[in-house]
């Protein structure tokens, strides 16, 4: 328990670089699941 509520203050003085990752992470799975879907529905019309 003591370890947790040290990490919390020391993340929130610091970059939120956890949280930037995750943003990034998110944004890229959404990009490819735009672009998959965009894929899918085009080969669905030529077929």
């Amino acid at each position: 328990m003591a370890k947790h509520t040290k990490k919390a203050p020391q993340e929130q003085t610091r970059k939120p670089s956890k949280r930037e990752r995750r943003q990034k992470i998110i944004v890229y799975v959404m990009i490819l699941a735009m672009v998959g879907s965009l894929m899918a529905s085009g080969l669905t019309y030529i077929l």
